[in-house]
């Protein structure tokens, strides 16, 4: 699902209140860290990574890799912090409802 720039946005600031949960170290993308942004993800739908210092990755690179390896989506990447996001795939357990876009404007004739 690829997300809109209104849905972004709100996704932005829904993030600005999030702790960082998910940390990037010198050991980069571990199983262990894919498992626990699956968890995370699962559980919040919404969540706030950062790579640390001795990270041989940087917050772009690590964000593509996690977002492809636990099927979410880059909502943002700003200096060395990072925003995942998952829909649930259950309705009845989803946590953020997104925006919908307005449909487009049909011209005159």
């Amino acid at each position: 699902m690829e997300l809109t720039s209104k849905q972004r946005a709100q996704l932005r600031g829904l993030a600005n209140s999030l702790d960082t949960i998910l940390h990037v170290g010198k050991d980069g993308i571990s199983d262990n860290l894919v498992k626990q942004a699956n968890d995370a993800l699962e559980a919040r739908e919404l969540i706030k990574g950062r790579v640390l210092e001795n990270s041989m990755l940087t917050a772009r690179e690590a964000c593509d890799q996690l977002a492809k390896l636990t099927r979410s989506e880059a909502v943002q990447i700003i200096g060395s912090k990072f925003v995942l996001y998952r829909r649930h795939y259950d309705k009845s357990r989803r946590r953020i409802e997104l925006v919908k876009d307005r449909p487009p404007r049909q011209g005159k004739q």
